[in-house]
């Protein structure tokens, strides 16, 4: 028999499956209840219902609840250590389990409160920018019992439903070092359903003593993966049994099977290769889980509210982190915050300048206004545009120009009215489309990346990465565009490739304002990222010729013509350093270990040579350097700036 409990006007109604139609049993009986029966009177129960003349409900239109809506407890096994495995290869860890996987089968308690039905909405974790289904089968007790023999616990099993184990992955790993269980990772909800299937039912799926159930997990349509429940490690009579052990199990108790290999999301990710990962779950996607024999769940998911803060405790034996300090002249004071640079323009500076923490603009005319970038993540964008308001209030945001692709000037776009026209040039919004997605940042902040993890941590665990949805451009350009907003001419000039594939600035020539993106970083070392470096060079004197005296970089304090000629002395230090390497005959890794500095060495980030000299090498003999993928260039970076 197939059981269901479903919602009607007066309350939650139990009833059993018949072509097609839910026939109810008596009002005001639960299906925990008639399972603590055991298995006859449960099929009894059923057969009444099945003949009696109580009107049926048509099972299309039924809105399906938890089987049992409330379990006394819910434990997650995990019976495929295949899957187990795969999660360890999937965050960069060896596949190889220690003994005690295989000597005892591991559980966690879940949240009973948080149980969801099978067609019920899903709310992300709060905090969360890793979520992740699990698709599982779960076992539900009927009678209770203790210190059961497999044999015997298998027994107790009254019946067989859906299980998906909800994830916030990232919460999990924040978790793992704790080293006490299961957390907020885990208890964000947990789906039961569509039935409670008896196991006669099921009977001609089994295969020595497991149930061999096909499986598929599909998010947005998609199929993530596939596979059979019969792959179990563990039998669900054993993970009982050993949880029965100087313990009552009760009515209802579920007993999930822990994940069918290859039915989630975090088993396909490769920090190696983030660009074949299908991407954590986000506001809108659909995850369908099938399972032969027991039905299907297909739930939406939802974003939720950010959480509450909580602020960290001192750690008495954490070595302070080296102080960072930029340095360099400032025109105007260097602090978090508002400030006019010019008539009608302002800055949003945020210190010091380093990853992530960027700079953006706003110019004002009549009755409309031009935001210059948006920054890393929501809350830092959320503060800038509420600081803003003041005067977009009065001039509206029309547009937006985005000077590049990297996310510490693009993640906050989301935020911007629909209203609000984004602009930038046709390569960055190339760039943009296949960037990093912006939750994969996250990884710097809660996998062990090994040697690279303190680096990591120091440089990226002040962001929020969940609830980004990057929003594109809405108009391009290529080379130069002039706006014109609430009566004042903006000029937009794409003078890259340098530091990325497009790098545009935004000149307000009555001001004599220049917003330069990450062309200009002040106090703080630039990145090429793209190149070729003799172009970033070029793009310092054409932005050295619009005249401004008053410029915005993007990293770093306000400064004047003579920061951007600072960071042309830096480029050209490096083109200098790295021809002169590579004449002696030096590999690029002999480069980096002896390449002088010099004035720069004080410049924050200064280990970001390494990418410099990685791309001035390639320029000048491709096969004098590898071509590394950023992630093993950061790697690099990471051991210069710890040794």
């Amino acid at each position: 028999m197939r059981w269901v409990t479903y919602a009607t006007g007066t309350g939650d109604r139990v009833g059993v499956i018949g072509d097609d139609r839910i026939h109810p049993v008596a009002p005001g009986v639960a299906l925990i209840e008639l399972v603590g029966r055991g298995a006859a009177e449960l099929r009894a129960a059923g057969e009444a219902a099945l003949a009696s003349e109580a009107e049926a409900v048509p099972l299309a239109g039924a809105r399906l609840r938890a089987p049992i809506p409330r379990p006394p407890s819910v434990r997650d096994c995990l019976c495929f250590l295949d899957h187990m495995r795969n999660c360890r290869q999937a965050t960069g860890s060896p596949r190889t389990l220690d003994d005690a996987w295989y000597q005892i089968p591991a559980f966690y308690f879940a949240c009973p409160s948080t149980i969801a039905g099978p067609d019920d909405e899903v709310t992300i974790s709060p905090g969360s920018a890793w979520f992740d289904f699990e698709l599982e089968i779960a076992a539900v007790i009927g009678p209770g019992g203790r210190d059961l023999t497999p044999e015997q616990a298998e027994e107790h099993i009254i019946g067989y439903t859906i299980y998906n184990d909800w994830s916030a992955r990232d919460l999990q790993l924040r978790e793992a070092p704790l080293a006490i269980g299961q957390a907020k990772g885990k208890d964000g909800a947990t789906t039961l359903g569509p039935f409670l299937v008896t196991p006669d039912e099921l009977a001609p799926y089994r295969r020595d003593g497991r149930l061999a159930l096909r499986v598929e997990a599909k998010v947005n349509g998609r199929s993530i993966g596939s596979g059979r429940t019969d792959a179990m490690d563990w039998s669900f009579g054993e993970v009982i049994s050993y949880a029965s052990r100087g313990v009552d199990l009760m009515p209802g108790d579920v007993f999930g099977s822990g994940t069918v290999p290859g039915c989630c999301l975090v088993e396909h990710l490769s920090l190696g290769d983030p660009a074949a990962f299908p991407g954590w779950l986000r506001d809108g996607d659909v995850v369908e889980l099938m399972v032969e024999g027991l039905g299907r769940t297909r739930q939406t998911v939802r974003a939720s509210a950010a959480p509450h803060p909580l602020p960290p405790r001192p750690n008495p034996d954490r070595r302070p982190p080296r102080p960072r300090v930029n340095r360099a002249p400032a025109k105007l004071p260097y602090t978090r915050g508002l400030h006019e640079v010019g008539a009608g323009v302002w800055a949003w500076l945020l210190p010091d300048g380093g990853y992530g923490w960027s700079n953006a603009g706003l110019v004002a005319g009549e009755g409309a206004s031009l935001l210059v970038d948006t920054l890393f993540d929501l809350p830092l964008t959320a503060e800038m545009l509420d600081a803003m308001r003041p005067v977009t209030d009065r001039h509206p945001l029309t547009h937006a120009v985005i000077t590049h692709a990297n996310g510490d000037h693009t993640h906050g776009n989301q935020l911007l009215g629909e209203h609000v026209r984004i602009v930038a040039a046709e390569a960055t919004c190339s760039e943009m489309r296949h960037e990093m997605p912006p939750e994969m940042l996250t990884a710097t902040q809660v996998v062990d990346l090994g040697p690279m993890t303190p680096y990591f941590r120091e440089r990226f665990g002040a962001f929020d990465f969940s609830g980004i949805r990057l929003r594109l451009p809405d108009l391009t350009f290529d080379g130069e565009l002039t706006l014109e907003v609430g009566g004042r001419q903006v000029r937009v000039m794409d003078l890259g490739p340098a530091h990325t594939g497009a790098d545009s600035v935004v000149h307000v020539p009555d001001a004599g304002v220049l917003f330069a993106g990450d062309l200009l970083f002040v106090g703080c070392t630039p990145i090429v990222w793209s190149g070729p470096i003799g172009n970033w060079i070029a793009a310092c004197d054409r932005m050295i010729d619009t005249g401004a005296h008053t410029i915005v970089p993007g990293h770093g304090p306000v400064t004047d013509p003579d920061g951007i000629r600072a960071v042309r002395g830096y480029l050209a230090h490096v083109v200098e350093q790295a021809d002169a390497a590579h004449a002696r005959g030096l590999s690029f890794a002999e480069a980096v270990e002896s390449v002088d500095l010099d004035e720069y060495a004080t410049w924050l980030d200064s280990e970001r040579i390494v990418v410099n000299l990685h791309r001035r090498y390639r320029e000048l003999d491709p096969a004098a350097a590898p071509d590394l993928d950023q992630m093993t260039l950061l790697a690099m970076m990471a051991g210069r700036a710890l040794s």
